[in-house]
């Protein structure tokens, strides 16, 4: 969670010279290519055909739809409103995981889950004066499809070591990835600052992979649904990293919005299915 953290602030110092689309282009095809070196250089068997579909989940949700939503959103919203919204992910995965594996979770854990849900729209139009704007409709975008990424990810973790799944995973997307450099560099234009360097090596090397191995890997001892809930420490992370290193102001219902969500998923960690 701690890597996952850095994520939007990187974000935002990779958009210093970089367009959305081409960063979001990039950070995929400089993960693919270090995953394609991890698996030749570990001799990793190509999964079998019945995983595929799970792992173009993955694909799909964290490696392309959750980077270029947020990355989108992060033009116009604050890094810290963008982690408050992010903030409902953990219930998010665990609702999606119970949905796949058929699992039943407790009243508790549903009301709960639905509280902090409810906290962050209700936060969410606070902020926009009772209407989503664009960004938010991004956010909520993302947090969908990464969670269905972060459940696929986490049942395929009981048939491939961890760090394979996201390997693989930024493997499927490559082809995108690079369609959309390609198509991205020849409308973007790209200004090379330090910033944005340290940033796009950031989001490519842990946001899209080094994290995501030590995750999926997490996600296999605990399972999914209670390792989703130890995402809580992420929003209020973020929310410090806006103000260390961003130089953001937060709005005072910001903190407020995000301890609301943490207890709210400490609930459903202790409850019961």
């Amino acid at each position: 969670m701690v890597s996952f953290s850095f994520s939007f602030p990187a974000t935002v110092w990779a958009l210093d010279g970089f367009g959305p689309w081409t960063a979001t282009g990039v950070r995929g095809l400089l993960a693919g290519l270090l995953a394609v070196a991890c698996l030749a250089g570990a001799r990793a068997r190509v999964p079998a055909r019945a995983h595929w579909p799970a792992l173009l989940t993955v694909a799909v949700g964290c490696v392309l739809g959750f980077p270029l939503l947020t990355t989108l959103a992060l033009q116009t919203s604050s890094t810290a409103h963008s982690a408050v919204v992010i903030g409902v992910l953990p219930l998010a995965t665990a609702a999606l995981s119970s949905v796949l594996t058929g699992r039943r979770l407790s009243r508790t854990f549903w009301t709960a889950a639905g509280l902090g849900a409810l906290t962050v729209v209700a936060f969410t139009l606070q902020q926009s004066s009772g209407l989503p704007t664009l960004g938010d409709i991004y956010l909520f975008g993302a947090l969908l499809l990464c969670a269905a990424g972060y459940a696929q990810g986490g049942r395929l973790t009981a048939h491939l070591p961890g760090w394979q799944v996201i390997a693989w995973g930024v493997v499927a997307a490559l082809p995108v990835s690079a369609l959309v450099t390609v198509l991205a560099l020849a409308v973007e234009p790209v200004h090379l600052t330090g910033e944005a360097l340290v940033g796009m090596a950031y989001i490519a090397a842990v946001s899209q992979f080094g994290g995501f191995v030590v995750w999926y890997r997490g996600m296999a001892l605990i399972g999914v649904p209670k390792a989703s809930q130890l995402q809580l420490a992420q929003p209020l992370l973020t929310l410090g990293w806006a103000v260390l290193l961003l130089g953001e102001h937060l709005s005072p219902l910001a903190p407020v919005a995000a301890l609301v969500v943490l207890g709210c998923i400490a609930v459903t960690q202790r409850s019961r299915g």
